[in-house]
């Protein structure tokens, strides 16, 4: 009887969903446990500026290219589709202020996190999940090394402090490509779009988009590292850490933007 009963479609996805569950929970166990040893590392501080350095450039110069691609190919997008009609519905001169909004507060902030959750985070989880099929922080274990203090943190802080400065970046072109498209769309005037962004941006806008970057940037690299520590199985465990790193970065950044957004603009 137990056996036909493990064969039914009803014991399967229960089967499926308490797997999912339980993965779920544990998951979420060993990032908060990696962050709870960041801090505790983190008050040592036995890292090398130059290591951290080294991290900086990756999240910053490498990832800018594509960064600034996605940003700016998205605000070029939305100004071709809104600007002509505002134009004709006599609203022009909110062309500009709607693009920075967008922009400054949402676009912004959540296409680099994408681009950055693409090209870095999987990488990190990759790259850490490698060491330790490998073995190979068991050897730096052995030598008396902590592995969060030397892998974690260098990379959480640079993730942490160069996401900002990529935001910011990103935003700035995407507002240029916004006002190009709707010159080309709508021979809306550079100045009566510039005029418009001056008017409608705010020091509260700003503020909330670097400290929402940071909030990104930290849960990003952490994330991924976590999830690239807890690796298993080889190969086949490095694939799977890696996706799992994107799958809840993702998540973690859209609940985070969602915080933001009842926090600060409700």
């Amino acid at each position: 009887m137990k056996i036909l009963y493990k064969a039914t479609y009803t014991y399967k996805l229960f089967r499926l969903l308490y797997e999912q569950c339980e993965s779920f929970i544990t998951t979420l166990g060993e990032i908060t446990y990696y962050c709870v040893e960041f801090f505790k590392e983190l008050k040592n501080f036995n890292t090398s500026f130059h290591e951290i350095i080294e991290q900086c450039a990756r999240f910053g110069f490498s990832s800018l290219p594509i960064t600034l691609s996605i940003v700016g190919m998205t605000s070029i997008i939305v100004a071709m589709q809104i600007a002509g009609e505002m134009v004709k519905q006599g609203g022009g001169n909110f062309v500009g202020m709607l693009m920075a909004i967008l922009t400054v507060r949402e676009e912004g902030a959540i296409m680099s996190g994408f681009a950055i959750i693409s090209m870095i985070g999987s990488s990190l989880a990759s790259e850490i999940a490698t060491m330790k099929v490998t073995e190979q922080l068991d050897a730096i274990k052995v030598l008396k090394v902590n592995p969060v203090n030397y892998l974690f943190t260098p990379r959480v802080i640079a993730g942490t402090l160069m996401m900002p400065l990529v935001v910011i970046v990103a935003s700035l072109v995407g507002i240029a490509g916004g006002a190009l498209a709707s010159n080309i769309t709508s021979e809306l005037s550079y100045k009566a779009y510039f005029d418009s962004v001056w008017s409608g941006l705010s020091m509260h806008d700003l503020n909330v988009c670097i400290l929402k970057s940071i909030s990104f940037g930290f849960a990003i690299s952490l994330i991924s590292c976590a999830c690239g520590m807890n690796a298993k199985d080889g190969a086949k465990g490095v694939g799977i850490a890696t996706t799992k790193a994107v799958v809840w970065s993702f998540v973690s950044i859209v609940i985070i933007d969602l915080i933001f957004a009842a926090a600060f603009f409700y």
